[in-house]
C-alpha cells in the first residue's frame, strides 16, 4: 500500500516522475540523509537520487531512501517508512505544504533544515528546478492517475474484482504500464536522426541541381545576347553599304574633266554637257 492507495494501484505511480524540491527562498534543494532519515538542504543536484522527490498520492517519497516525508514531532521533520506511523500525507496549495488534517503549520526552511512553522513567505514556497510549484506537479500526478483509472477499468460490484475493459487482466495491464514507461527511446532516436539525415542530403541535392540549372540558363541567355548583337550589327553595315557606293570621292570620279583648258580661262559646262569658253 502507498499512502492508502491499494495494491493493485501501486504500479499506476511506481515510476511517477521525480523532481527537486527547491526552496523559493534559500535557493536550496530538499535532500534526504541515507543513515538517519534527518533531512538537509543542499545546493540542487539533479543526479543526485537522494533530492529525488515525486507524488504517491498524498505523500513525498524519496527516490534515493524509498522512504516518505513525516512529521516525527510537533515541528520536526524527517523521511520514514511509507505508510509508517506519522503524517505522511500532505496538503500542497500556492506552493505550501503542510501535513494533511493537521494544523501544526508549513514546512519551512531554517537555514540548512527544515521544520515546521506557521511562515507563509517565501521560505515556506516549494518549487521544482523550473521554478514550477510542486502543488503542480501533485495536479499532474492525480490528473494521470485519474486518466488511467477511466480508461482501463470498470469495477464489477457482483464479482467483486476489477476488470479491464480492453478484455486483459491486470497483471498484463501492469506489465505493459511498466513496459511503456522503461521503454528504452534509443532506436526512436536513431531513427530520427537518420531520417534528418536523409532529408540533408535529399536537400542538398536538390540545392545542386537547382544551382546546375540556373547556370545552365545563364550561359543559354548569355549566348542568345551575343547573337542578337551580332545580327544586329550585321544588319546596320548592310544598310550602310548603298551609301558607301556613292561616296562624293566616286561623284568627283565620275565628272567629266573639262578639256583643253588653258590658264586664265573661264569655261561653263551646260546641262546637256556642251562645254563653252566665256572668255
Amino acid at each position: 500500500v502507498l499512502s492508502g492507495w491499494p495494491r493493485s494501484y501501486a504500479g499506476f505511480f511506481a515510476d511517477t516522475e521525480a523532481f527537486l524540491m527547491k526552496n523559493a527562498k534559500v535557493k536550496l534543494c530538499l535532500q534526504a540523509s541515507p543513515t538517519n532519515g534527518n533531512l538537509l538542504l543542499e545546493d540542487c543536484n539533479p543526479e543526485s537520487d537522494f533530492q529525488d522527490w515525486s507524488w504517491q498520492g498524498n505523500s513525498l517519497m524519496n527516490h534515493g531512501t524509498q522512504s516518505c516525508l513525516s512529521v516525527a514531532g510537533a515541528d520536526r521533520v524527517q523521511t520514514s517508512l511509507c505508510g509508517s506511523a506519522g503524517y505522511t500525507s500532505w496538503d500542497c496549495s500556492n506552493s505550501l505544504l503542510s501535513p494533511l488534517g493537521s494544523s501544526q503549520g508549513y514546512l519551512v526552511a531554517n537555514r540548512k533544515e527544515v521544520a515546521l512553522n506557521n511562515a507563509r513567505g517565501l521560505k515556506a514556497q516549494w518549487q521544482d528546478a523550473a521554478d514550477r510549484s510542486v502543488c503542480e506537479k501533485k495536479a499532474e500526478q492525480d490528473k494521470y492517475f485519474l486518466a488511467a483509472l477511466a480508461s482501463t477499468h470498470t469495477y464489477d460490484h457482483a464479482a467483486g474484482n476489477v476488470t479491464l475493459a480492453l478484455g486483459i487482466d491486470q497483471e498484463e495491464l501492469e506489465e505493459l504500464l511498466w513496459f511503456f514507461r522503461r521503454e528504452d527511446p534509443s532506436t526512436w532516436n536513431y531513427s530520427i536522426l537518420a531520417l534528418s539525415f536523409a532529408v540533408m542530403i535529399l536537400g542538398l541535392l536538390l540545392l545542386a541541381i537547382n544551382i546546375v540549372r540556373n547556370r545552365k540558363r545563364k550561359i543559354h541567355m548569355y549566348r542568345e545576347a551575343v547573337q542578337t548583337a551580332q545580327q544586329a550589327e550585321l544588319e546596320a553595315k548592310q544598310s550602310l553599304m548603298p551609301v558607301q557606293e556613292y561616296s562624293p570621292a566616286e561623284l568627283r570620279k565620275q565628272e567629266p574633266a573639262p578639256q583643253d583648258q588653258r590658264s586664265g580661262e573661264v569655261v561653263v559646262q551646260w546641262k546637256d554637257g556642251t562645254v563653252t569658253s566665256l572668255y
